[in-house]
């Protein structure tokens, strides 16, 4: 039978370890039993470089069952997308499929047993997809879905209503681990793996305990990094912008020609200062743009390691 590994990524989340712990080891044990996964399948926490005890609470799982908890500690924060990254590579050696979710258990334990099934039915990465948002707010369902457009407009392609739960096989690993870019955006790196692939749909719970570690600064964040590691369609759209304007300019410098022959010369100060400032704006988003594709180049060719393993529990 295949081995199984649950790669949990923790950032302060010493409310929930045990918790989280507990639930996935269960779902490990009903598994067993069914005899859909091998009895030496396992959980692996990644903590990533908390300061709080989530390192502890996770070293004392790992000896309370030391055949069914891991762990791997970062040296320091390095990012959920680096942290999921570290755990995935490290698990890649020890499974023949993982299955990646979030410590606050929002993603329902339940529908593992689906993904795992879809996994013998043939295909390598299957991933896990919202229903439904109801149980978020106004703003957060808002925002979340204009995200996911957003993207899609870009050209990023994503699968709509997933975050970081999915299954991958052996092999997807494998392929999975000779990407060695600096930024990470996991969600829109999937889709490019190609090899079979099925969605499991579930509804989004409340976090069990804590607080998200995702503020709105972070997602912005996350949703322009994304863009900006898959898409060059930006740019094109300020060199879009730019002709545009030029051809504006040559439309408005005519107009101004002729009226200035029929003797009929306003004095503009309105609108050259208003010109003046719609252009200046203009040129400082391109330059802003342009120097963020800039330095991810910068950020990537120098090709620093993307994260430290300080200790691993196995």
């Amino acid at each position: 039978m295949d081995r199984l590994a649950i790669v949990v990524p923790c950032y302060k989340e010493e409310e929930v370890v045990e918790i989280c712990s507990q639930a996935l080891r269960d779902v490990i044990e009903d598994l067993i039993a069914k005899q859909k996964i091998s009895e030496d399948s396992f959980i692996l926490f990644v903590n990533d470089g908390s300061k709080d005890l989530t390192w502890p609470l996770i070293a004392q799982e790992h000896e309370r069952y030391p055949d069914r908890v891991k762990g791997v500690n970062l040296a320091g924060n390095v990012g959920h997308q680096h942290a999921l990254t570290a755990g995935l590579v490290t698990a890649t050696q020890w499974c023949d499929m993982a299955i990646s979710i979030d410590a606050d258990l929002q993603d329902d334990v339940a529908v593992i047993e689906e993904m795992v099934d879809s996994f013998h039915a043939g295909n390598d990465i299957v991933y896990g997809v919202r229903n439904d948002r109801s149980s978020d707010s106004f703003f957060k369902r808002f925002t979340a879905q204009g995200f996911y457009k957003f993207m899609d407009l870009m050209g990023v392609k994503t699968v709509y209503n997933h975050a970081d739960f999915r299954l991958m096989s052996k092999r997807a690993l494998e392929f999975f681990g000779q990407y060695k870019e600096s930024n990470l955006f996991l969600r829109g790196i999937m889709p490019t793996i190609g090899y079979n692939t099925s969605c499991v749909y579930y509804s989004r719970k409340e976090r069990v305990a804590g607080k998200s570690k995702y503020p709105l600064k972070k997602m912005l964040a996350l949703a322009l990094n994304g863009i900006t590691s898959f898409s060059i369609k930006p740019i094109s759209l300020i060199l879009g912008l730019g002709i545009g304007i030029i051809g504006l300019s040559l439309v408005a410098a005519v107009y101004a020609l002729v009226e200035h022959f029929l003797g009929n010369t306003v004095p503009g100060w309105t609108s050259l200062m208003l010109s003046i400032w719609f252009l200046g704006g203009c040129e400082l988003l391109a330059i802003g743009l342009v120097g963020t594709y800039v330095g991810k180049i910068y950020m990537e060719v120098k090709q620093r390691p993307r994260y430290n393993i300080e200790q691993i529990l196995e």
